[in-house]
């Protein structure tokens, strides 16, 4: 029976109501979830080297370059993006600086499989814990940027964290070290660099090609075969895996980085050696005794300290109230 309070055709309180669209994700909602799957799927690449751990370290190397080098250029042709070829037309001097970014890129691999074979993940864990501050003594030695104080004191807990691990652990964390600096070294390189990761990854193992194309060839057609040859389809599977796995967390970092403050994306990239830390101690069985966690306890305060000054310099931070004009200074300088 109609409603005898609402004029015919027109009651509508008894209507249904039309379902209301979800709103769309925030650019930084989505640039924290692309951050959290870059920084996930670096973190559990020492699962993915434990499946091809018959595979000997420099093989490897030369796999994942070749197939990275396929699948990025198979994604580029894709999306119609050819204008990074013209860089293969740089002055030498330029071609010369993507070819050592190149060789740190494949140097910074071998070592980080390197340590994966000789169960040292926990160590590999420490050169990406440290890196960050690799790169802040590298801003003040080549691009002479001035540190503030609480950098400064972020460099020194790390470096008495380093001589402690050298100390007590009786040799030099020299793989952690390895790591920090060639990737350091190399994303100082790349900061001069205009192309894109996926464009620069795909120049610089196309440079390595013609070393990387005869050496793969000779290890795998010499002596016994390689383990393209040897490996069942399984491995094989595993080996050519490896060029999506190097591609797509590039793909994933930088949709994160246009999306979302710089400085928070420095901060979720702690997730990464979070992750391989819990791989090597929880399913690589690999010791963390006191003297490990004293080493990693300085390392952890000064990512603190340089983590804190970073949020804050971006804003992301509440800046702390000054103290009115003549009350004998105090509080946190101005932003420059």
């Amino acid at each position: 029976m109609p409603d005898a309070r609402c004029p015919r055709h027109r009651c509508t309180h008894n209507a249904p109501v039309p379902p209301t669209a979800p709103a769309p994700a925030s650019p930084h909602t989505a640039g924290v979830l692309y951050a959290l799957a870059a920084f996930t799927l670096w973190g559990l690449m020492p699962l993915y080297f434990r499946q091809v751990a018959s595979v000997p370290p420099l093989e490897l190397i030369l796999h994942r370059s070749l197939w990275a080098l396929a699948f990025v250029l198979g994604l580029l042709a894709a999306l119609g993006q050819w204008g990074w070829l013209a860089a293969l037309r740089a002055p030498p001097r330029q071609l010369g600086l993507y070819l050592a970014g190149a060789l740190l890129l494949a140097g910074n691999w071998l070592v980080y499989v390197l340590a994966i074979h000789a169960g040292r993940v926990v160590e590999a864990s420490l050169g990406y814990f440290i890196n960050p501050l690799v790169n802040v003594l590298l801003g003040v030695a080549v691009l002479h940027e001035r540190l503030r104080r609480a950098q400064w004191l972020a460099v020194a807990l790390a470096t008495l964290g380093v001589l402690w691990l050298t100390w007590r652990g009786d040799r030099l964390p020299w793989m952690a070290l390895t790591l920090a600096f060639s990737f350091g070294f190399y994303g100082l390189l790349r900061k001069t660099s205009r192309l894109g990761p996926l464009e620069g990854l795909a120049l610089e193992t196309l440079l390595l090609a013609p070393v990387m194309l005869p050496a793969l060839a000779w290890l795998t057609f010499s002596g016994g075969g390689g383990a393209a040859l040897r490996g069942d389809a399984g491995l094989v599977g595993w080996l050519v895996l490896a060029g999506p796995l190097s591609a797509i967390p590039l793909v994933l970092f930088a949709a994160a980085a246009r999306r979302m403050p710089l400085a928070l994306v420095g901060l979720m990239q702690y997730l990464s050696p979070t992750i391989q830390l819990v791989l090597g101690i929880w399913v690589f069985g690999e010791p963390f005794d006191g003297v490990r966690l004293v080493g990693f306890a300085f390392i952890w305060a000064a990512l603190v300290l340089v983590s804190i000054d970073a949020l804050w310099r971006s804003g992301l931070l509440p800046t702390w109230p000054r103290r009115a004009s003549g009350s004998g200074g105090g509080g946190i300088p101005s932003k420059p």
